[in-house]
Formats: structure tokens, sequence, C-alpha cells
């Protein structure tokens, strides 16, 4: 019997919900229109495609002529579809209710455009867990992929690894087809020759023999260096035709692999995703004793053996890493149990469609990939979230005031709320703001970023210039760009959250933050803070008055010193040309420049991208100093600084605390 292999080769197309339309544009001209218009030209060619639900809907608008080439390489079964949740969430991180949710929602929808349901799904970034089995088979999903690395570390074999294998959770069925880390690593990377004679390599007397693989098609065409790479210079062409030319590798749907051949046998897989995903997860120091291990492995020649059992963290510990995620993970967990909780007749297709937004994954974490480090992607989850919110507070009243340990940190949170505003406050000892909200708007002005020490900031004092030796065009994982200039005052990190309304004592040139007691009673409409300062008490009130949110300080007695408020506002328009201060008839500049402002009461801050105006006034004239809050992160174009909120820091004299202190932000 002559050796064959059958190809299984499925890409995955994903854009963040709330990304740019001149992103989605761009991805399009440069990677998914030039993708399915070749693939059209060779019928025999069969492959899978998984595209998520909000980018799909807009190529279907958008790009109408090539989603009906994909349409007509699905009816002469040439494509396979594949589903997943919706709005690409990690189903993990999400409810058990809202994974079959979203998972069917895409089913459907694949059905009504393309005439097909999915059996199989993609994984979002590949992050399995167990408990994930029973959603997909409630909803008709019969297989997934997920990488090679997740069997090796059952101690599984990369030779074993040429077929599907099958697993149960609670009495549900499901088969796992292991993604090829070496052709992950090959296409489109390697010259197409090459990879078609590795794919020959693998060519077994076993008719069941398989080369799986299943990645982001981002990979061929946006990615640097890779459109010329795939297309200019015709590597898909070449690649696809080297595969039809050959006798020994037989592309094929994974579908119909999946009825011709039989499970290799049950298995059990660990919590896990992408090996590059295990270092991401972890925080300094952590992180740079898992990449020094594995770098020790691989001078020892072990690495290959021994990877399976060096592991780092998990998916979920992007909610322990960052604050500011799992701020939103614990905002969108409360609000689907308030969704599910409330009557049939009184859900509306609006409210699922904010929920199901609202879970998107792209927000939630940080890596080369992973979005948190992006304002308007978060921005787009929070915009989910309070539209919701103001839906579900429509039929549901909620208290105007409550107190609730929501990010499970073991600090109360005291949120206060009217028809208009929402704040919500931090019982840390800050008393500071973490969230404030305009229904209106649908924005949170406290959605901003802390800087901590990542892993990849070490980099930037490493020589390397990125550049990639040997055919072929370099990996974004093994080389280091610079988008930006660099130094090592950008990477300093935070040593407090950058909240709005922290509140320091300068005194003797030492700047002291204040030091709230947890408030024991309260007012029905305020919250209301106590500190002792230089031997006095300091009162902080926080309170709403239609659309403006109030908060003044008062102490005892006199104070020396100065007292100074830093706000951190999240502005859309960042350091963009849509966003300005005005005092009265003068604009002296935008978000991104610094700025002095002497005693002063009034500025407003006008901001286009966000459709409205902030207006801050204070009772007593203060110095206001303006600057922008920059961060350093990586992604696959290279390291690049990101504002991430605007730094409002506001002193007086602390005398004036005696005769109390105003200040009031309103949303217009």
């Amino acid at each position: 019997m002559a050796k064959t292999v059958a190809l299984l080769l499925g890409v995955h197309a994903h854009q963040p919900v709330g990304n740019f339309e001149s992103v989605l544009d761009d991805a399009h001209v440069r990677c998914y229109g030039p993708f399915l218009r070749v693939l059209y030209q060779y019928p025999a060619f069969r492959f899978a495609i998984h595209i998520s639900g909000w980018l799909l809907e807009y190529m279907l608008e958008k790009y109408p002529e090539d989603m009906a080439l994909l349409k007509e390489m699905v009816a002469r079964d040439q494509a396979e579809l594949f589903g997943a949740g919706f709005t690409e969430p990690v189903l993990a991180s999400i409810p058990t209710r809202d994974r079959v949710g979203q998972i069917t929602k895409l089913s459907h929808y694949l059905n009504k455009k393309f005439d097909e349901t999915p059996q199989g799904a993609w994984l979002t970034e590949r992050v399995w867990e167990s408990t994930v089995v029973p959603s997909l088979a409630d909803s008709g999903i019969q297989y997934v992929t997920v990488d090679d690395y997740h069997f090796m570390c059952t101690g599984k074999y990369s030779h074993e690894l040429d077929g599907y294998f099958s697993t149960e959770e609670d009495g549900r069925q499901i088969d796992l087809f292991p993604i090829s880390e070496a052709l992950r690593y090959r296409l489109p990377f390697s010259p197409a020759h090459e990879v078609v004679a590795y794919l020959e390599e693998l060519a077994d007397e076993s008719k069941s023999a398989a080369a799986i693989y299943f990645d982001d098609i981002e990979k061929f065409g946006i990615w640097p260096e890779t459109y010329e790479w795939v297309y200019e210079r015709g590597w898909l062409k070449d690649f696809i035709e080297g595969v039809l030319n050959s006798s020994i590798i037989k592309p094929m749907r994974y579908s119909d692999y999946h009825a011709m051949a039989k499970t290799r046998g049950v298995v059990y897989l660990p919590t896990a995703s992408y090996i590059e995903m295990n270092e991401w997860t972890l925080p300094v120091p952590a992180s740079h004793n898992y990449a020094d291990l594995v770098a020790q492995e691989k001078y020892n020649n072990r690495y290959e053996q021994t990877k399976p059992y060096i592991r780092g963290g998990i998916w979920r510990n992007f909610f322990m890493r960052y604050p500011e995620s799992n701020w939103m993970h614990k905002r969108m967990l409360s609000l689907s149990a308030r969704y599910h909780a409330m009557p049939e007749n009184k859900k509306t297709q609006a409210m699922e469609d904010a929920l199901f937004e609202s879970q998107a994954n792209d927000a939630y974490w940080h890596g080369l990939f992973g979005g948190l480090y992006l304002p308007h992607l978060r921005r787009a989850i929070y915009n989910a979230i309070i539209k919701l919110e103001a839906m579900l507070d429509q039929v549901s009243e909620r208290p105007a005031k409550e107190w609730v340990d929501l990010d499970l940190d073991g600090f109360d949170e005291l949120f206060l709320r009217n028809n208009q505003l929402q704040v919500v406050a931090r019982l840390d000892g800050t008393a500071s703001i973490c969230e404030f909200d305009s229904y209106k708007l649908h924005h949170n002005f406290g959605d901003t970023l802390t800087r901590q020490a990542e892993h990849y900031h070490r980099k930037v004092h490493e020589q390397s210039d990125g550049h990639h030796t040997g055919e072929g065009i370099a990996n974004p994982h093994e080389r280091v760009m610079f988008k930006d200039v660099i130094t090592p005052e950008d990477m300093a990190t935070d040593a407090y959250r950058k909240t709005m309304f922290c509140d320091f004592l300068i005194s003797d040139d030492r700047v002291v933050p204040v030091s709230y007691r947890r408030p024991q009673t309260t007012g029905a409409k305020s919250m209301d803070f106590v500190a002792t300062v230089a031997e006095t008490e300091l009162q902080k009130t926080i309170h709403l008055n239609g659309k403006t949110l109030i908060v003044h300080y008062q102490t005892s007695k006199a104070v020396k010193g100065k007292f100074k408020v830093e706000i951190n506002l999240a502005m859309p328009s960042c350091n963009g040309p849509a966003g300005r201060f005005r005092i009265g008839d003068d604009i002296p500049g935008g978000f991104g420049e610094l700025h002095h402002f002497k005693q002063l009461n009034a500025l407003s801050l006008e901001d286009e991208v966000l459709g409205g105006v902030v207006q801050l006034d204070t009772n007593v004239d203060c110095d206001i100093t303006s600057h922008p809050h920059y961060s350093v992160s990586q992604s696959e174009a290279g390291f690049e600084k990101i504002m991430q909120a605007l730094t409002l820091e506001l002193e007086w004299d602390a005398k004036q605390l005696k005769s109390k202190i105003e200040i009031k932000l309103t949303v217009q």
C-alpha cells in the first residue's frame, strides 16, 4: 500500500470587537480577500475556515463578492466552515449557558448565510479546560482543534499525533484534533517546496495518517513581510500546487477525515493553551524564571523532551495579573447573572448581543497578541457592559447604592448610581474611583491601565536588530522590533493603581498618599470617607447630581503643605487630533501634550471620538498639570507606546481644605 498523508489545513480569521474599520479593511485587502481568491482557483484543494461572527457580519456586508466565492467553495465541498463562540470568547472564562448561546448563535448564522451547520469548532486561543466539553457537545459540535502540546502534556509523543482522539466530561463526548506545532512554525514562513517535502515525510501506510494544521489566517498577509511573501512572491500558489502535484499528500476537510477515520483512543487533556501563552500569563519575575528555564533546556538540547513538563501559567492567570482585566470580567459575569435571572419575556435580542460583545476575548489578555493594552478594545467591552446594564435597569431597577467585593480582592467596592451616571469607589484605603460611567455615552471614564513590569521589557535592553537569516521569512515570535523609540523611563512601573481621585499630601517634599478608613455609616446618596492627616480629620465625600460627579474634601483644622488630587481619565481620542482642552475661547492644546495651568477653576475636555465634553470645575483655584499616561507593550509589529489615559494633577495649598475644596466633573 502506498504511503499517503491527509492534509487537514484550517485557518482562523478574527478581528476584535471594537476594532477600527480601517484595520478590518486593510486586513481584507492584504489577507482575507487574496487568500479566498487564490483558494477559489483550486477546487481540489480542500480546507477548513473559521471566521468569527462579528468579522463575518462585516465581511458579508462590505465584501459580498469574496463572500460569494466562499459560499461557492462551501457548496462544492471544498471549504468546511468551523464554528465557535460568536464574538470569539474564551469559552472557559464565561458561564456555561453563555457558551452554548455563543456557539449556537454562530452555528445558526452560518447555516442561514452558507447553508452549512458546522461540525467542528475553533477553540479561542486554543484554551482548553475540560469543563467546556458539555457545552460544545450540547451545541452540536463534534470535534475541536487544540495544540499538540496539550497532548504531549499527557505523555503523548508527536509521532503519535497524526489523527484525532476522544474525550468526555459529565457524560458528553467530543473529539480532539492535535494541531502540529511543527506545521504552525513552517506555514507560511518556510519555502513552499520545503513544507511540501516535510508533509510527504509524514506519510504512512495507514490511510488515516493526517498532518493537522489550524492557525491564524493573518499569518498569510498581515504579519510583517507576509503579504509580499505569500502573494506577490507566490508562496501560497506554490504551496497549493505542490500539494496537488504530490501523489502522497491528500488535502481533506476535517469533516471528511472525521467520517473516514477512527479515534486513536481516549485522552484527558490538562488545562492549557499554546506554549507561548504559558509565559505571557506569568507575572515578573516568574516569567523571567520560566523563560530562563526554557532557554537553559534548549541550550542543553533537552527542551524537545522536557517542554511538556515545563509549564507556565494558564489563561485565567490574566485575571490575576491585571486588575483591569479582572474587573471587566467580574462586571461581565455579574451582568450575565442578572440577564439570565430575568423572565424570558423580558429578555431582548439587544440584551443578548451586548452580553456576548462584552465576552469577546481580546481585551482581557496580553502577550505578543491580545488587546488589553489597546484602549479602544477595552472601550468596546465597557460600551457593551454599560449598554446592557442600562437595558437591565429599565426592566429591573437596582438600588442607588450597593456594597460588594465584585473583583474578589478582599476589599468591597461601593457602587453609587443615578439614571445618568455611575461611580464605583474602592474601599481599599484609597477611596479612589475605579469606574465612572456615562449611560448616555456608554463610556467608562475610569478605564485606564496601570503600568506593571512585563517579561518582554528586558528584550529592549538586549542587542537585537530583528534580522532573520536563512531562507523564508521571520516569525514574529522570534524577533525584536520597535515601532517607537523606547527609553527606560517609558517602561517605568506605577506604584499605585491609576484610578480617579487618588489623593496625596505633600509636606517637606514628601508625597504621601492619603489612607482612608473604611466607612462605617454613609449617606443614602453619597459615599463618605475619613482619614487622619497631620493630626486632623480629612473628610472626603463622593456623590452624584444628575450628570455631575461631585467630590469634596474638608479638614477640621488647617493643614500645612500641599494637597494633590490625581484624576486619570479615559478619553477616547487619546493623543489624536480629536481631543483638546478649552479654557473659555482659548484652546491651549491636545491631551497628548504636557500642560501646566496656573490658578484655574474651570477646564473643558472636548473629545470628538467620545461625542461629548467633560467639564472640570473647582470651587477654589488650583494649579493643574496635565500629561498623557503611556505604557509600553509588544505586538507582532514591534514595541510601541500607547496612551492609556489623560492624567490631571490638581494641587492646592492644604490650608484651603479647612474651608472645603470641591471638584465637579460634568459629562455633557
